[in-house]
């Protein structure tokens, strides 16, 4: 049976997506378990998830025999194993994807962190992602950097659904939604069904606490300790109007006529990493209609556990999250430099990850080579 909160989270119009995927979860059934009992409707990847799941038990090692077996270098191998993983995961959510028309039931992979500042070669392999997994139901991450978003808009262009990952400001949301738009347009005029393309943009969450957190606890004031834990929230509020604003008019209505879908924000990083903190904060005060929430295992416990959900916690926010905004300023916070940080911060971890998982996958061929 369905778990109360989750079902309520769903009827509230929040998508479930599990920010986890691995070999173990697909071989087992565990994944399909949670789409039948804990209201999962699409899964999320990242490198830091893949260098995760080869690193340990022993899931991939057939596979990787075999590949060695052929000659596979490192990366080729890498390629391999995880576009496989998210084709079978893709295969398992494919009647969700039926059944919704395509909005839920989506996997998605991320094109090499180590290509976030280079739009050519995100394209290329955004492409390459698309046609090796052959799946109507993938969606391909590509990073909110400044370059990363023509990338978006001609990923799009080009008919393939997107998953923009790592925005942390609503300037930069701002940006990614523009390219999304100018992306279906594009689409439109090279002659796509504009139904058939969907995407969500991924706004990080208890990153942002994190960061703001660390320099109010540094300036030390009462008014500053009084902001801890609100930054993360009123970001997000925000961020949803800008999307409010954006979808509308007669430049959106347009491609409507043409059976174009708004691109859903999606709550990322809402894992609670403060224990201060109740652990479904970042689920319980972001209940809105029409978007995601991907989340650990641990979170989507909790939130069944006990999370709070209690209907719309975010339209007609906004001033009050400008509000917070002016008060972290007042007392010394640089908003610009809190999101440049954490932007290139979400780089360098995801190009760490995928380092890690190369030196892993390199040692796991040689030795099965020797």
């Amino acid at each position: 049976m369905s778990n109360a909160n989750l079902t309520a989270l769903s009827q509230a119009g929040v998508s479930i997506w599990l920010d986890d995927l691995s070999r173990e979860r697909l071989t087992t059934g565990n994944l399909a378990e949670l789409i039948a009992d804990w209201n999962v409707v699409g899964v999320t990847t990242n490198p830091t998830i893949f260098a995760n799941a080869l690193s340990k038990g022993e899931s991939y090692d057939e596979q990787v025999r075999e590949l060695a077996n052929r000659g596979a270098d490192t990366d080729a191998t890498i390629r391999e194993v995880t576009t496989t993983d998210v084709r079978n995961a893709c295969d398992v959510f494919r009647e969700i994807y039926n059944a919704t028309d395509g909005v839920d039931g989506r996997v998605s992979i991320e094109v090499d962190p180590r290509l976030a500042f280079d739009t050519e070669k995100t394209v290329a392999e955004a492409l390459d992602l698309w046609k090796t997994v052959d799946r109507p139901n993938l969606l391909v991450k590509i990073p909110a950097t400044k370059e990363g978003l023509p990338a978006i808009t001609r990923t799009l262009a080009e008919g393939v659904s997107v998953n923009v990952t790592l925005i942390f400001s609503v300037e930069r949301y701002q940006g990614v939604m523009d390219a999304f738009v100018e992306g279906l347009e594009q689409a439109k005029a090279n002659g796509h069904d504009l139904r058939t393309i969907h995407s969500v943009a991924s706004f990080f969450v208890s990153r942002v606490d994190t960061e703001i957190d660390k320099r109010l606890d540094k300036i030390g004031t009462d008014e500053a300790k009084a902001l801890r834990g609100k930054a993360a929230i009123a970001n997000a509020i925000a961020a949803f109007a800008a999307y409010e604003r954006t979808f509308t008019g007669a430049r959106w209505e347009a491609l409507v006529a043409d059976g174009a879908r708004a691109q859903r924000p999606l709550w990322a990083s809402t894992g609670v990493k403060d224990p201060a903190y109740k652990d479904t904060l970042y689920v319980d005060e972001l209940v809105v209609a029409n978007t995601v929430n991907t989340m650990p295992e641990k979170t989507l416990h909790a939130v069944a556990d006990h999370g709070n959900i209690e209907g719309d916690q975010v339209t007609g926010r906004e001033q009050e999250a400008r509000e917070v905004f002016a008060k972290l300023s007042a007392v010394g916070i640089d908003l610009e430099d809190v999101f440049q940080v954490l932007e290139t911060e979400g780089v360098d971890k995801f190009e760490k990850s995928w380092e890690e998982l190369l030196q892993t996958v390199t040692n796991q061929l040689a030795q099965l080579k020797g």
